[in-house]
């Protein structure tokens, strides 16, 4: 999730879809408000609540939360933005749309995660990062973001051979990852990580565009996990991005299963996972 350098035309692109999607999260945010104070009170209760609270010839009070102003600020006047394309943004931002407020887990921390967490206003956005000094950086900018130090004990030269050990029979039980015998199943997380239920998973870290970095084998095997043990009838929207690159590429086709996958935009997909707990006979893919 660290930012790459983009043409000058999509840096403007990338601002002003950014600009726009806060824009239209604050109208959401006073329509809801809206609707919810004229559901809930009757005409006196609202004349009172207005007349009291509300400055003079004030017709329109709802004010924009903080966390929106201040990221509205931030990329107005950034020269940096994300790693991801317009379109690849749009894929999750539409899901975020229609899901905000909910828990969103991002695998990775950079200077996008104030767009995610912005998004998801109202609900919870936490942000797994493998390098501690980068957490502290990113804090010192944007304290208000929610992020924990994640482990990796992987390598990405090791991919072959997780990939065969993802294809036997208990790397293919559905549990919780934390206490599963695959080695795949990422168990070094913090605790309130598996505690959780996620409704939204981002998967765009750690690193993995050489030998020696962890790759995101166990990421994405761990994220499928979660979505297959979550309460019966949920669905977990997840995305990963890189596929451009092969162990994001095969991984997350082999784990999240290409018959989930909902739309591939670029360099990420976006797939809806159904939950398998109470459907044990259920297959890990679907035919």
């Amino acid at each position: 999730m660290r930012p790459k350098t983009h043409p000058m035309h999509q840096f403007f692109n990338l601002k002003t879809l950014i600009l726009a999607l806060f824009l239209s999260l604050f109208f959401i945010f006073l329509m809801k408000s809206t609707i919810f104070d004229s559901s809930t009170q009757n005409p006196s209760q609202k004349f009172q609540s207005f007349s009291s609270q509300a400055p003079k010839n004030c017709t329109l009070c709802n004010k924009i939360p903080r966390s929106l102003s201040h990221a509205l600020i931030h990329y107005a006047t950034s020269s940096i933005t994300p790693q991801q394309t317009l379109k690849e943004i749009m894929v999750a931002a539409s899901v975020l749309a229609v899901r905000s407020p909910c828990n969103f887990l991002v695998f990775g921390l950079g200077h996008d995660s104030l767009m995610w967490a912005t998004l998801n206003h109202g609900g919870r956005t936490l942000f797994l990062e493998e390098d501690e000094s980068w957490i502290q950086q990113i804090h010192r900018r944007f304290p208000m973001l929610e992020s924990r130090h994640a482990c990796y004990d992987s390598k990405v030269q090791q991919a072959d051979s997780l990939m065969d050990v993802g294809k036997g029979l208990e790397c293919r039980v559905v549990g919780d990852p934390k206490y599963s015998v695959c080695q795949l199943a990422q168990k070094g997380l913090p605790e309130e990580v598996y505690d959780v239920k996620w409704d939204l998973i981002m998967v765009d870290a750690p690193t993995g565009y050489y030998d020696d970095a962890p790759g995101r084998m166990t990421a994405i095997y761990t994220a499928g996990m979660m979505a297959r043990n979550r309460e019966e009838g949920g669905i977990t929207d997840v995305f990963v991005h890189d596929v451009n690159r092969e162990v994001e590429d095969k991984f997350s086709m082999e784990f999240l299963c290409e018959g989930y996958m909902v739309k591939q935009e670029g360099r990420l997909r976006h797939f809806r996972i159904p939950s398998h707990r109470n459907e044990l006979d259920k297959p890990f893919c679907p035919f």
